[in-house]
């Protein structure tokens, strides 16, 4: 397995807001994670990068191809981000600089882990600009992040989670702020990029219908807890959770169908 994450327990302020959290990752697979907001699903995926708020505190295990993650030093967890795990985040406005050009983003995590020059991140960054389908490449990376639309900024927040081809993607709800539309385009697009580099793939959402294009196996949270746990197919078909059922009955995101695929 690739990611093992046992009995994750996160505390804040003395309450659990993760209790008991455990699933597994193998290589190439793609796992969903999915409930209601404050069911715990964005703070399991923090805990794994170890980006938990000050005030939260974490136990149990995380293990990244054996080697834990929990309690590991601050300089070692960070040479593992953007390098072996990269990470989406929900909303790439406030996930960008707004005072720096997006192609100067993307390049920072190139430049971290693998020492190029100037010159050759900015070639790097036009690269993966073009890579996740940004029109004109060369243009949009000298722009900042409030001249894109919502769309492209997303966009470019997964280049700059892939500039560095990392082995497991993290993304949390990386469409939950996009029409349906644009919603649907930056799926394809994200799984079509998992797909070619041969990534694991751990999904946060709160939409079933979403999730049944991305993944292959759910987890479904409750207030912390596991309530269910399941391939995608038993969720939408045999659901065994009250949430689960609650979930397939509200979703609501537009069913599409990956090229050369069915819905």
């Amino acid at each position: 397995m690739s990611l093992e994450v046992s009995d994750l327990v996160v505390e804040i302020g003395g309450r659990r807001v993760v209790d008991g959290v455990s699933f597994a990752v193998a290589d190439g697979e793609r796992l969903g994670l999915i409930g209601e907001s404050g069911s715990g699903k964005s703070l399991t995926a923090l805990a794994v990068l170890g980006l938990l708020p000050d005030e939260a505190t974490a136990h149990g295990s995380i293990r990244w191809n054996g080697t834990e993650l929990l309690g590991m030093p601050d300089r070692e967890l960070a040479e593992l981000r953007g390098d072996e795990i990269g990470m989406i985040f929900q909303e790439p406005r406030t996930a960008l600089n707004p005072i720096r050009t997006v192609g100067r983003q993307i390049a920072e995590s190139v430049r971290i882990h693998q020492k190029v020059s100037r010159r050759q991140a900015r070639e790097c960054a036009i690269a993966e600009a073009a890579r996740v389908r940004l029109s004109d490449p060369e243009r949009i990376v000298d722009r900042y992040p409030h001249q894109l639309s919502g769309g492209q900024r997303q966009r470019v927040a997964i280049a700059m989670a892939l500039a560095c081809r990392p082995k497991l993607l993290i993304a949390d709800e990386p469409t939950t702020a996009l029409d349906v539309t644009i919603q649907a385009e930056v799926l394809r697009l994200l799984l079509s990029l998992v797909e070619d580099q041969g990534m694991s793939l751990v999904f946060i959402t709160h939409d079933l219908a979403v999730l049944a294009q991305v993944a292959t196996h759910g987890v479904v949270l409750e207030h912390g807890h596991v309530v269910e746990s399941a391939p995608v197919p038993t969720l939408l078909s045999t659901p065994s959770s009250p949430v689960t059922q609650a979930l397939l009955r509200d979703a609501t995101a537009t069913l599409w169908r990956p090229e050369g695929g069915t819905a």
